[in-house]
Order: structure tokens, then C-alpha cells, then sequence
């Protein structure tokens, strides 16, 4: 577990230092974000390959890997300034991330859920995967607060992920439990065409603001590669015979609605994305290290909502529909406490339950959805549709959602100013983020009710058995035979 957790704490470029890097750099906050997001999007695209890795290399191989290549990363990130090679980068980093992460999670499986139960497996690992995702921007703010430098994040990195190398090279022996299989029939090229297509979308959304949409020449292009990516990409899954994601995993009765409800999950958490922060810093000026202690509250708001969802499945055993209402709810409770606290003088401590009640619901979310998604896709496709999912969760949508809600900011900037109100300029920009709070509570209760007519239960009250490690390698020996 503290291996899982170092390696989630790890990144490349650091967003909670964003404005340290820009000043030292010369990069641009759009650069930032681009970079930053590259290796979410890295972290989200090893999922089908885990296991042929785990077939092909020991335990002992993958973890001094994944923690060397990390390190490298991040120490190559700290002498370049060229975007290309900072998210190719960043997304190699995000891509070992979590092949370090997965490694430490299969092998204590079953200490934390004796049978492979998913319902107590996911919330406690989520803990950990989400609840790093905080703690690691407090870190990045109060160390480079007191250090005055970004690079002290990737010297941490450095250090720990060389200390995750060195106990696994003292501490465990180099076993292998069954022969190797080799890693032939992998479809390297979807992998790298399914990540370019997440990427040229993250591109297109946070970079919209600085062309002006489609009006400048460089986002027209970018749509151009965008739909000639796409175009290649399906074309290539639909012919070859072992596709990187089979688009017989898209074809799944409820995967549609599962990925809706990914959707609203990650449109209303992107609202402290960018509405919150313009707020912070553009009305109330708050500093850095200010803003840093806010991410403690969504770590235990994010503790709280896995610990909720594991005593809603295993004790209360209730609807999951219900489960999803009560996140829904502490979500849309978020976006109405914010709306009523918009204000100039807003003190810092009433922040702590709104924040508190959007980590929670979103926790929920994350869980319960990952539950459900691998009790709607059989073992063969459930690790496809982890990918699948993370291309709403995993830096697409919160790019889409950033970039319309940049330029909700502006339009209304824009359209108080013409009005011809006397306000200046900081209570016209409070009134555009109030109004877009507004918005968003209107439409968030809209979906509220419409999920609380929604009662009935997706799954089943017993989860499909998981096959164990042995009879997985197995069949993919027979699979490769063929």
C-alpha cells in the first residue's frame, strides 16, 4: 500500500504549481494544462496491457521499471521547455504510473478483499488513487510555497520512486510463478492512435480560448487531425484481429448510460476547476499556499464517500441507484452552496462543506460506477472498458467542460460590460461566475430529478466470480496458441 501510494503520487509537470512554471519557463498556462492533462490521459491507457505485462515480467521486473522510468521523467521534464517533449513525457510517466500502481494492487488483492470482491476492493484502492490526487496538489503548493521553485515536486518524485526501486531490489526476489508469455498480437499502434485521439482533443479544448475557437487556423487543423485520427483508429480496431479496445466492448446494454452518468459526474466536478479558481484568485486573491490546504478537505471528502459506498454495498446492501443519488445530491449540493457564496468578503472556513460535499459525491461516482462496470462486461473486455470510461474521466471531458466554461467566463465578462452598469472589474467577473453557478444548479437539479425516477438496480446483489491470476495466464496461453 505505500508503494501504490508513492506511485500515485508521482507526475511529471505539476498543475498545483502551474503558475511557478509558467513564470520560469516562459510556457504558457494553456502549455501547462496540456502537459498536465497528457499524463492523466497516460494514466489511463495501459489497462488492456496490464496483464500481458504482468505474464511477460515478474513483479520484481515491473516495479524497478515503472519506478525508473518515472524518475527519468521527471528529471528530463526539468531541463527541456519544448511542449512536444514535455507531454510525450508527461504521458510516459502517467503511463508507468499506473502500471507501478496496478502491480502493487494484484498482488495484495486478496489481502484486502479475501474472493476477489470488487465491492470492498475498489473503495479501498480509491482511497489511495483519488485521495492522492489531493494530496499530491497540497503537496506541490505548500513545498513549492516555502521552496519557491516547481522543480522540488520532481526532485521528490526522484527520490521516492528511486527508494521504491531500491527496497524492491533489496526486499523482493526476482520470481517468476509461471513461464513467460511473450508479447506478441498487441496492437501497439491502436494504443498509440487511441491516445493521440484523447490527446488532440485536449488540445482542441484548452487551447480554444487562445485561437478563439474556430476562428483561428491552428484549431481548424486541429480538428482536421482529429477526425482523420478517428477515422484511422476505428478503421484499424474493425479489421485487425486483437484490437488494443474491440469495439465489441462498446456494444454492451447499458455502457451508454454508464458512460452518461461518467459524464455529469466529471461536468460538475470540473465547476472547482475553473469557476472556483477564478473566484479564489480573481476576488478573493487568496495565495497559493491559501488554496493548497483546500485540497486536505477533498481528501477527506474522498475517504468518506469510498468508506460510504463499501458500507452501502456490503452492509446496507441497498439500491445502487440510490447510492448514485445520494452522490448526485452532495454534487448538486456543491454547485447551490457556491451559487449563495459568491461574495467579496466570503470567509475561507465556510468552503470546507461545499468542498467536503463535492469530494464526496464524486468519490462515489468513481466507485460505484467502476463496481458496476465490471459487473457489465465480462472479464475479457472489463479492463477495455476501464479505458473506455477514462476516455470521459481521464482528461477529455474536464478539458471540454474547462474550455466552454473559459469561455462562458469571457461571454459574460463581455456581455455586463456592454450592459453599460457602472461595476468594476472585479464585480462584473463575480457576477459572470455567479451567473455560470447558476446555470450549472439548474441543469444539476434537472438531472437529480430525472435520476430519482430512476429506481431500479443495475446490478445484481451478487457479483460474477473473478477468474484468479493462474486460469487469466492460462487462457491467454491458449488464446496466443491459436
Amino acid at each position: 500500500m505505500l508503494f501504490a501510494f508513492l506511485f500515485q503520487m508521482t507526475g511529471c509537470v505539476y498543475l498545483g504549481a502551474a503558475s511557478h512554471v509558467v513564470g520560469s519557463t516562459g510556457l504558457m498556462t494553456d502549455d501547462v494544462m496540456f502537459i498536465g492533462l497528457c499524463n492523466v490521459i497516460g494514466v489511463n491507457m495501459p489497462f488492456p496491457l496490464l496483464f500481458r505485462f504482468k505474464f511477460r515480467f515478474t513483479n520484481h521486473q515491473l516495479l524497478i521499471n515503472a519506478a525508473i522510468v518515472i524518475a527519468l521523467c521527471n528529471f528530463l521534464a526539468m531541463h527541456t521547455t519544448c511542449v512536444p517533449a514535455l507531454a510525450a513525457l508527461s504521458f510516459l510517466a502517467g503511463f508507468f504510473k499506473l502500471c507501478g500502481t496496478f502491480e502493487c494492487a494484484s498482488n495484495i488483492q486478496l489481502w484486502m478483499a479475501p474472493g476477489r470482491d470488487f465491492q470492498i476492493f475498489f473503495p479501498l484502492l480509491y482511497i489511495v488513487v483519488v485521495g492522492d490526487i489531493y494530496l499530491q496538489g497540497w503537496l506541490t503548493g505548500v513545498s513549492t510555497y516555502f521552496f519557491q521553485d516547481w522543480h522540488i515536486m520532481n526532485w521528490f518524485t526522484i527520490s521516492i520512486m528511486l527508494f521504491v526501486a531500491l527496497m524492491v531490489f533489496i526486499l523482493t526476489k526476482n520470481y517468476r510463478f509461471m513461464k513467460p508469455l511473450p508479447l506478441i498480437s498487441v496492437d501497439w499502434l491502436g494504443c498509440l492512435l487511441w491516445s493521440a485521439l484523447m490527446m488532440e482533443v485536449v488540445f482542441l479544448f484548452e487551447y480554444g480560448e487562445y485561437y478563439n475557437w474556430i476562428d483561428g487556423y491552428n484549431w481548424r487543423l486541429g480538428v482536421v487531425f482529429f477526425i482523420v485520427t478517428l477515422a484511422l483508429t476505428l478503421w484499424r480496431e474493425s479489421t485487425i484481429r486483437h484490437p488494443y479496445i474491440s469495439l465489441k466492448a462498446f456494444q454492451y446494454k447499458t455502457l451508454i448510460p454508464t458512460l452518461g452518468l461518467y459524464l455529469i459526474a466529471e461536468w460538475l466536478n470540473t465547476t472547482p476547476k475553473v469557476l472556483q479558481n477564478a473566484f479564489m484568485g480573481g476576488i478573493e486573491h487568496w495565495g497559493m499556499l491559501t488554496t493548497s490546504h483546500l485540497e486536505l478537505i477533498g481528501w477527506c471528502g474522498t475517504a468518506l464517500g469510498c468508506l460510504f459506498t463499501l458500507y452501502w454495498c456490503k452492509v446496507l446492501r441497498m439500491k445502487y441507484t440510490r447510492l448514485l443519488t445520494v452522490g448526485g445530491f452532495a454534487l448538486v449540493g456543491y454547485q447551490v452552496m457556491m451559487y449563495f457564496y459568491i461574495t467579496p468578503d466570503l470567509p475561507i472556513a465556510r468552503l470546507i462543506i461545499p468542498l467536503l460535499l463535492r469530494a464526496f459525491g464524486y468519490a462515489i461516482y468513481f466507485t460505484a460506477l467502476t463496481i458496476y462496470l465490471e459487473e457489465l462486461m465480462p472479464f475479457e473486455h472489463f479492463f477495455m472498458g476501464l479505458t473506455i470510461s477514462g476516455f470521459i474521466r481521464n482528461s477529455p471531458v474536464e478539458s471540454i467542460m474547462g474550455g466552454l466554461y473559459s469561455f462562458g467566463i469571457r461571454h459574460q465578462v463581455a456581455d455586463t460590460m456592454a450592459s453599460g452598469i457602472q461595476w468594476d472589474m472585479q464585480q462584473i467577473l463575480m457576477i459572470s461566475i455567479k451567473q455560470l453557478y447558476g446555470i450549472t444548479c439548474i441543469l444539476g437539479i434537472a438531472f437529480l430529478l430525472l435520476l430519482m425516477l430512476y429506481d431500479v438496480q443495475p446490478i445484481r446483489d451478487t457479483l460474477k466470480r473473478i477468474p484468479s491470476w493462474y486460469s487469466v495466464g492460462k487462457n491467454l496461453r491458449k488464446e496466443l496458441k491459436k
